[in-house]
């Protein structure tokens, strides 16, 4: 599951830093799966400079908030419940909400989610 390249490219622009992170997760029923996600700082309202970029510690920072809440969504729930909360992009909203204090951005995303290893039966 992954988001369309239309789509990603609609989101990549100049002038912003791109925020991405990954983590290998498993599910309580046994599912490993590795988890993309991606982000982009933005400008201020009241911001003269044109560029919003990040420190190098901002962005790990945020970096290390995203790693903690895709771990901690998916580790608590099976594939059928985690695949339901990727849809309305829930996941991505709590990074954002999580981690605005550090350094204001937008378009949080799960980009792509692969299944490392199935369970055995």
């Amino acid at each position: 599951m992954d988001l369309t390249r239309d789509k990603l490219c609609s989101l990549v622009r100049k002038w912003q830093t791109l925020i991405e992170a990954h983590v290998d997760v498993k599910t309580t029923d046994g599912y490993l799966l590795r988890v993309f996600c991606m982000g982009f700082t933005k400008r201020v309202s009241k911001q003269i400079k044109k560029a919003a970029y990040a420190k190098s510690s901002q962005v790990r920072a945020i970096r290390k908030k995203m790693v903690d809440i895709m771990a901690k969504e998916a580790s608590t729930e099976d594939l059928k419940s985690f695949v339901n909360k990727l849809i309305p992009d829930s996941i991505g909203k709590d990074i954002e909400k999580e981690s605005m204090d550090i350094y204001p951005h937008h378009d949080e995303h799960i980009r792509k989610v692969k299944v490392m290893k199935k369970p055995k039966i």
